[in-house]
């Protein structure tokens, strides 16, 4: 999974969440246990001033060249 623009946000660690809303962070932390690779673009992270030790742990800070990489791999690529 590829985050990018403001999606890196969903990536930051320590997210509180009022009774009833859906929290990203546990959803990203079940996704990583399914052993899903999860990539947040850098350049998107530094324009936001996410830093790399904001990002939930297994959540790494990718690159377009990442994203090329897992498009021409990837069978089918949705975009949400």
């Amino acid at each position: 999974m590829f985050l990018m623009a403001d999606a890196v946000q969903c990536a930051r660690q320590g997210q509180i969440v009022p009774s009833g809303y859906y929290n990203l962070e546990r959803m990203i932390t079940i996704a990583l246990k399914r052993q899903i690779e999860l990539g947040a673009c850098g350049t998107c992270m530094d324009a936001r001033a996410v830093t790399d030790d904001a990002l939930i742990p297994g959540v790494h800070r990718s690159s377009m060249d990442e994203l090329s990489e897992w498009t021409l791999w990837a069978d089918k690529v949705p975009v949400y």
